[in-house]
């Protein structure tokens, strides 16, 4: 474990270095932000609405004979959707899709031996190869994760005005009522932290892949896996440091 976090610090602090061309790392930024963006808003979306219609769900069947104003159920899906569910469960989808798609990108050409001709050349391949993706993760998975809260609180408005669980006004009521700006920046935090978190595990998983392609699948799974990992563990030390 100590090998790999240390191997792993080493690679994150040798991709932070001045970009020796910046068109050619604007290129690849603008590219990995595409696909990592508008490659994600289907799965995301459809993801968001299904937690918050679900949510909302099981909420109002807890709720049910209990003394607890009807509005309190839009009030409930707003906080767990901001605080929570949207940063958490939108970075694991990602870890999933987009860590997998890093850890085989990288790891294909360590495999076919670009990356060795890269450094022949001269070329700092962890910055190169591994900066933009940071980059372009921390400046498009914020957004995904808005998108999210906004999808989740649209899917349980949906579920609870047609199951005729709560009124459209009680609902609309419950998103207005209690709310805390602070709680937007602590989402903020975690999807940056989650986006940094996982697409520096899965680069490195993909740097260092050795072997043909058993070894190249095992480097994707482990990259989603240890990603999820160190998400859930970051959002706990996040959730006792900031709330």
């Amino acid at each position: 474990m100590f090998y790999h976090l240390g191997r792993y610090i080493t690679l994150i602090a040798s991709t932070v270095s001045k970009p020796e061309k910046f068109s050619m790392y604007w290129k690849e930024t603008a590219r990995q932000m595409n696909d990592i963006g508008v490659g994600s808003l289907i799965i995301i979306g459809l993801v968001s609405v299904f937690i918050g219609a679900v949510t909302a769900v099981q909420f109002a069947y807890q709720l049910q004979g209990s003394s607890i104003p009807p509005y309190y159920i839009g009030y409930i899906i707003r906080d767990t959707m901001i605080i929570e569910l949207a940063p958490t469960f939108t970075c694991l989808a990602l870890a999933g899709k987009v860590g997998s798609n890093m850890a085989a990108e990288i790891g294909g050409m360590r495999q076919k031996e670009q990356i060795d001709a890269l450094e022949v050349m001269g070329v700092d391949t962890p910055s190169y190869l591994i900066f933009p993706k940071i980059v372009a993760a921390i400046a498009v998975i914020p957004m995904l994760v808005v998108l999210s809260a906004f999808m989740g609180m649209a899917g349980g408005y949906f579920a609870c005005v047609m199951g005729k669980l709560v009124t459209a006004s009680e609902f609309m009521q419950g998103l207005r009522s209690f709310f805390i700006p602070y709680n937007l920046f602590l989402m903020l935090v975690k999807s940056i932290v989650f986006a940094f978190l996982l697409t520096s595990i899965s680069c490195y998983q993909g740097f260092y892949v050795k072997g043909g392609s058993i070894e190249l699948g095992k480097a994707s799974t482990n990259a989603v896996v240890m990603s999820n990992i160190v998400i859930l563990l970051a959002d706990y030390i996040i959730a006792m440091l900031l709330t």
